[in-house]
């Protein structure tokens, strides 16, 4: 706990490439930070000079080593153990804003707290489907927790023994520019996780592309009510079987050692 007056400082740490037309919003979302630390894989669309334009300490680490080893990397470089992670995409909204901002002042009773995402698509806030709440650990003290998980899909990883709180104030997820940016995500994505699957021996089966796509879509669609979302719930839930076939495609293609 810290001394009676004494306000426990955050660094914000936001990794990015190419996104000088979110990379504004996201580090005003971060202004409660006691510092905001950048870490750019080699963006060559005026990114870098918007951060830091904008006062974030800028670091450039190229060639960029992965999701999980970037973000990694961003907590490392920050000045204080209690951080907060944001993607370019996100913004940590006022409410959330607000609340870390009373948990800081208190001296954090946890030592990881987790939120919910609300994501953006097609114009408007997801209600139901596969991606609500869609929680996240973004706010912990890098001491008992780091970036982990399976490239491209990282998360953070708490210590055994650290208590984890829940918040009810959301992170604003705007998911894609457009239709065409998540394929080209969706392109992109299931490439890399293709290869993290084949790298730790994993094979492909006719059960990954016939069942598990076919899963996630009824999950999506009925189960978590995506339906409910109308055309949008649709989408989502049918982009998200494609997503998961691509995967598994590009697995039983992908040659023992190989690349997809």
């Amino acid at each position: 706990m810290p001394e009676a007056g004494a306000r426990t400082p955050i660094s914000g740490c936001v990794i990015t490439f190419q996104e000088a037309d979110r990379i504004a919003d996201c580090l005003r979302s971060l202004a409660f930070c006691d510092e905001v630390v950048v870490v750019d894989s080699g963006s060559s669309d005026g990114t870098t000079e918007l951060a830091a334009g904008l006062g974030a300490r800028v670091v450039v680490n190229r060639p960029f080593p992965g999701h999980r080893e970037q973000k990694q990397f961003a907590i490392e470089q920050a000045r204080h153990d209690w951080v907060f992670c944001l993607d370019a995409d996100e913004r940590c909204t006022p409410a959330l804003q607000a609340r870390v901002h009373e948990l800081a002042a208190a001296g954090f009773a946890a030592g990881a707290y987790e939120m919910p995402r609300q994501n953006h698509y097609l114009g408007r806030i997801q209600r139901h489907g596969l991606f609500v709440p869609d929680r996240k650990v973004r706010l912990f003290d890098r001491r008992r927790a780091r970036w982990g998980g399976r490239n491209p899909h990282d998360h953070v990883e708490v210590a055994a023994g650290t208590t984890l709180e829940r918040l009810p104030e959301a992170i604003e997820h705007l998911s894609y520019r457009d239709f065409a940016h998540h394929l080209r995500t969706i392109d992109s994505f299931t490439r890399i996780a293709a290869a993290a699957l084949a790298a730790e021996g994993r094979r492909a089966n006719v059960f990954d592309l016939l069942v598990r796509p076919p899963a996630v879509f009824v999950k999506s669609f009925l189960l978590k009510l995506g339906l409910l979302d109308g055309r949008r719930g649709f989408v989502v839930a049918t982009m998200a079987a494609y997503t998961d076939w691509l995967k598994y495609w590009r697995l039983w293609r992908t040659p023992r050692g190989g690349a997809a």
